[in-house]
Formats: structure tokens, C-alpha cells, sequence
């Protein structure tokens, strides 16, 4: 046993020993002055992070002592700059758990517990897996497709699911295969003709902007000669094939036209049209996955309704080829604007991109080196972490910590690629790294907007090749195009606003009323009181796979890799609802903004 495992487990060790007292001080004598405890479900049934001594006494005060972690046992541990970092297994009355604890000057400095599987409830998987088969059966005249088929027929009819998932891309089908391992009863619904045109039906040269390492979904990765960057297409028909692969129940060519909740049954009813004929459905469990943004944002504009041209917001921009040789004007300057401007001009289009403020902007392979590297990456793999460690360790980081990890990272990028952001600079594009310098991931949790992550539109910005206004304000529309704020106009047969979506909230006002809407308030953000994420801190996302204001109503969405780690934890959370587990939520926050 190493001496950096020796003093974790005795660190862990006096931890359980404080657990078990009644005497909640001796616990936090365990913690250093600056401290966090990142809780995953496991003692508070939510997703919470206390940030001190006395927010880590207070949340002991108000969760069950059952749910405190026992049989803590340390696993592995390693000396990172002076700080112990220990990984640990744990059980307590409800889950088997998974931690990582960090320990300076033999205090802890940051906690991470979470919830890896119910005690009572696991996952159907290794020596639990069906058997597929009644061998030796001779009144068998069923085989796994009949029951299969029958299953389909009856589920959304005769037998009502317990969770219905509205939204069937990345981030349903990666929810509806957890459930499916938990047995519970799941309906995904997506208004698409097949799963993965979600994908499919966007502009012509999209692939995912992060690296193959980082972006798996539960149960299947990747195979190891998948390319680093998916293409849109290929993605969509993994998705497919995992539907399929996984047995998820999933009606597509199905929209939700609205959803009621009822207090006295505490069930939802949730109205939907599929294949253009109505069908009721009575979950008890609602879970909105429709992605991290909500409905797209389409500013009025005076004088639209006279353009004779193409208006579009960026979630409908088909591709570049219908365009060659016209002029296009693109709203907007985050990732859509750059990929669809690059499309466009290799399209041959004559495009103009109009830039309202400025926006961060990150190399992709600068991202990949000094950010995702350490833990997404061959090198990662050959060190022994693969996606579900370094999910772990990257939820490990609490997010008040994160943006002074994140800054080291992006000072390096800013310094390694001068002469590519001095270009830009000089072309006339106006940058920032986040209001504290933090960078992308910053910005993509605080706002989830404002920055592009580069795959070679911004050489073609600071060549000219795609010409930049900036800073841009459009005043109004004319037949022909767009009239600036300064009264230049831009001739125009299209136009396309990459203006960005609403929070997720928009989907609960569209589905089910503004009054719940506004119950459960903003989601996404921090509370970092930076730039779009009013305070006050959060400590967490708000709303995102936890519990929320409205009973039974859950959010889900994120990149791949947020939807691929979180989803357990909300998997865990509805399958101990379906089995009438006492789940007792610590620390629900107030609504405080609505959108």
C-alpha cells in the first residue's frame, strides 16, 4: 500500500467514523477552511454542492443518517501537486456509490459522492442479465421478436409507460437506455420521420465540434477507429442502430401537442399526434429532453414581411448548395453563424457574417491539447482513464473551483495561439475569453451561448473570404436585404439568424403552460452574475437532471458527454420513484428568474 493510499484511508476512515456519531462537528473538523462537497444523489437526493463548513453541516442536519456513506473503502490514491487525491467506494441504505476525495494538508479540499447504483434495484447487466431464452420449453411458441412486437403494441395504449421523454435525440435515446437496464417502463417520442434525423436534416457540412473520446453514449462506445470528429450523418445513423441495439421504445413521426398534470393522481396527461392520429398518454413521470436550448430565438424585425428573399433562423438552414452564386447575411457570430458562413461560402455564396458582441472563440485543436486532453484523449486512455473516470473526475471539480482550473488552460491556448487571434483581431473580429478569462466551458455553463469552437471558419473570417461587419446592429429589412443601424445596407437573397434558443423552460411554457414555466423558472445557468447568468449563485445548473419546482417534471439535455454522465443520476432518481423509495430532496431552490 502506498503512503498517499495509507493516508486516504485513514482520512476516510475517521470520515466514517464522524458519520456514524452524532456529533455533525467532528465531520467537518475534516474539511480545510476553503471546502466543497459535491453531492450526486446518494445523501440528498439532488444534485448539490455545499461550499463550506457550514452549508456541509447544514446539509448533514437536513438529509437521513441512512444516506450517509459507510463501508468507505479507498480504491486508489495519488499525490497531485501536494494534494491527495483518493478515489473510494461506499454504500449506505439506498445506493452503492462511487467518490473522489482531494486532500490538502490531510483536510479535505474537495468531496464528491455519488450514486452509482440503487442497493435494492440494480441495473439488469453481468450476472444479472436475462437469459433470452426458455431452453427446454416445449410449449414455447413465442420467440424474443413476438414478445418484442406485442410489448410495442400494447405500450402507449393498453399499458401506459411510467416515463414519457419528450425529445428522442442524443439525450432521450441515452436516458431511455439507462431506464431501460432499470426496468422501467419508457416511451421516447420525437417528431422526426427516424431517430437521428435530428442530426441529419441540419446543413450539409456539420460534424460534432468535440472529439469522439468525450462525446460516447451509455453502454456502446465508440469503436476504436471512429473518427474524432463525427459527421452529422454517421451520427444519426448510430443513433439509429443504438434505438435499436438497446430496445428502446421510440415513436417517431410523434409531436407532443400538450401535457396536464393532475395533483390528486399524480399523473401527467400528455396529448400527442402520431403519424397524424391523437393518442393520450398518462405517465407519471414527464421528462423534457428536447436539448440544452429551447425554442430558437427569432427576432421581429421591422420590415421582414417585405424581404423577397429566404429568411431563416439557423435551426432551419438546410445547407449551403441551394445558395451558390447569391448573397447570404448571417445574424449572429457563435458556432452556427461560423459553420453555416463556411458552408455558404463553400457553396459559393457571397457571405457577409454581422457580429452584435463579441464572442470567444477556441481552436479545436487547442481545445483538445489543453482541455479536454488530460481526460478525453488516446494519451487519457493509455493512462488508464476512460470516459466514465474521467466523467468522475471531471464532476469532482466543484463549480465555483472550475473557473480558476479553466483559466490556467485558456492563458496557455491565448499565449500558443497569438498570431491566429491577432489575426482576427486585425480582420476586425471582436473576441474575449469569458468575463474572468475563464473560457468556453465557462461560457457554455454559464449562458451556453457566445462562443464557436474553430474547425476553420475563423481563417476564412481573417482572410476575407467571409466578410465581417462588427460590431453589427440591424436596424430594419427591405426588399432587398439589411439596413444597419448606421445606415449601410447589405444587399441580401438570404438571410439567416443565428440568434440563438431560449432557455428550456420555453418548452414547458409551449407544452404545458406558462404558469408551470414560470414555477420552474430559468434553466441552465450558475448564478455566476457574469454576462446572461444573473445571480444568485447556484452552485449547480438549475434544473437540470434533478428534481424541479413542478412535481414529476424533470430537464434533460447537455452536450454528450453531460448527457451521458448525468442521465444516471436521473435514471436512479425515476426508478426510485416508480418503486416507492422514500426520496426525500434536499434543497430545491427558489424560482428567481423566469427565463
Amino acid at each position: 500500500m502506498t503512503d498517499e493510499l495509507k493516508t486516504a484511508q485513514q482520512w476516510l476512515s475517521s470520515f466514517e467514523q464522524a458519520l456514524g456519531g452524532d456529533d455533525d462537528a467532528a465531520v467537518t473538523d475534516l474539511f480545510g477552511p476553503e471546502c466543497y462537497w459535491r453531492d450526486l444523489v446518494t445523501l440528498t437526493w439532488n444534485l448539490h454542492t455545499a461550499e463550506s463548513v457550514d452549508e456541509i453541516t447544514a446539509m448533514l442536519d437536513g438529509t437521513a443518517k441512512g444516506l450517509r456513506p459507510r463501508n468507505i473503502r479507498a480504491t486508489e490514491a495519488a499525490d497531485a501537486d501536494g494534494v491527495i487525491e483518493a478515489w473510494f467506494e461506499f454504500d449506505n441504505d439506498a445506493f452503492n456509490g462511487k467518490g473522489l476525495v482531494r486532500l490538502r494538508d490531510g483536510k479535505a479540499w474537495t468531496l464528491l459522492t455519488t450514486s452509482q447504483e440503487l442497493v435494492d434495484f440494480p441495473e439488469n447487466r453481468g450476472t444479472r442479465r436475462p437469459l433470452g431464452a426458455e431452453h427446454g420449453n416445449p410449449n414455447q411458441d413465442k420467440n424474443w421478436l413476438d414478445h418484442q412486437k406485442e410489448r410495442q403494441a400494447r405500450l402507449g395504449y393498453e399499458d401506459q409507460p411510467y416515463v414519457v421523454i419528450v425529445g428522442g435525440g442524443q439525450g432521450g435515446i441515452g436516458l431511455g437506455a439507462r431506464l431501460k437496464q432499470l426496468g422501467v417502463p419508457t416511451l421516447i417520442i420525437d417528431k422526426h420521420p427516424r431517430p437521428g434525423d435530428q442530426w441529419r436534416n441540419r446543413y450539409h457540412s456539420l460534424c460534432l465540434h468535440d472529439p469522439v473520446w468525450y462525446d460516447h453514449l451509455p453502454y456502446l462506445p465508440f469503436p476504436a477507429n471512429w473518427p474524432v470528429f463525427t459527421p452529422k450523418d454517421k451520427i444519426g445513423d448510430w443513433l439509429e442502430s443504438y434505438t435499436k441495439i438497446m430496445e428502446l421504445d421510440y415513436w417517431s413521426n410523434t409531436e407532443c401537442v400538450s401535457a396536464d398534470y393532475d395533483e390528486s393522481t399524480q399523473k401527467w396527461t400528455v396529448k400527442v399526434m402520431r403519424d397524424g392520429s391523437p393518442v393520450t398518454l398518462e405517465p407519471s413521470q414527464l421528462v423534457l429532453a428536447t436539448g440544452m436550448s429551447g425554442v430558437p430565438n427569432m427576432p421581429t424585425v421591422p420590415g421582414m414581411e417585405t424581404f423577397k428573399g429566404e429568411i431563416q433562423h439557423s435551426s432551419q438552414h438546410p445547407g449551403g448548395d441551394a445558395y451558390a452564386g447569391k448573397k447570404a447575411v448571417v445574424v449572429g457570430s457563435n458556432n452556427s453563424a461560423h459553420d453555416i458562413c463556411a458552408d455558404l461560402w463553400r457553396a459559393g455564396a457571397d457571405v457577409t457574417m454581422l457580429q452584435r458582441s463579441s464572442t470567444h472563440i477556441v481552436r479545436s485543436q487547442s481545445l483538445m491539447t489543453e482541455v479536454l486532453g488530460p481526460l478525453y484523449s488516446e494519451e487519457a486512455l493509455a493512462n488508464g482513464i476512460d470516459h466514465d473516470k474521467a466523467d468522475l473526475i471531471f464532476a469532482s471539480i466543484p463549480y465555483k473551483v472550475l473557473p480558476g482550473v479553466q483559466k490556467q488552460a485558456f492563458d496557455v491556448i491565448r499565449e500558443n495561439d497569438k498570431e491566429f487571434y491577432d489575426g482576427l483581431e486585425k480582420a476586425g473580429f471582436m473576441l474575449d475569453f469569458g468575463d474572468d478569462d475563464s473560457g468556453l466551458f465557462l461560457k457554455y455553463l454559464r449562458r451556453g451561448s457566445g462562443y464557436y469552437i474553430d474547425i476553420g471558419a475563423s481563417d476564412l473570417v481573417a482572410k476575407g473570404e467571409i466578410k465581417l461587419v462588427a460590431p453589427a446592429n440591424v436596424d430594419h429589412i427591405d426588399e432587398t436585404g439589411v439596413v444597419l443601424d448606421d445606415g449601410r445596407h447589405l444587399d441580401a437573397d438570404l438571410i439567416v439568424f443565428a440568434t440563438g434558443y431560449g432557455s428550456m423552460n420555453g418548452w414547458a411554457a409551449k407544452l404545458i403552460s406558462q404558469e408551470v414555466a414560470d414555477k420552474v423558472g430559468k434553466c441552465w445557468g450558475l448564478g455566476s452574475d457574469t454576462t446572461k447568468d444573473p445571480g444568485p449563485w447556484r452552485g449547480e445548473l438549475r434544473n437540470m437532471w434533478k428534481p424541479t419546482k413542478q412535481d414529476n417534471l424533470w430537464f434533460h439535455g447537455g452536450n454528450l458527454h453531460q448527457s451521458r454522465h448525468y442521465s444516471r443520476y436521473l435514471s436512479i432518481q425515476l426508478k426510485a420513484r416508480m418503486e416507492g423509495l422514500d426520496t426525500p430532496v434536499y434543497a430545491i431552490p427558489e424560482t428567481v428568474h423566469l427565463s
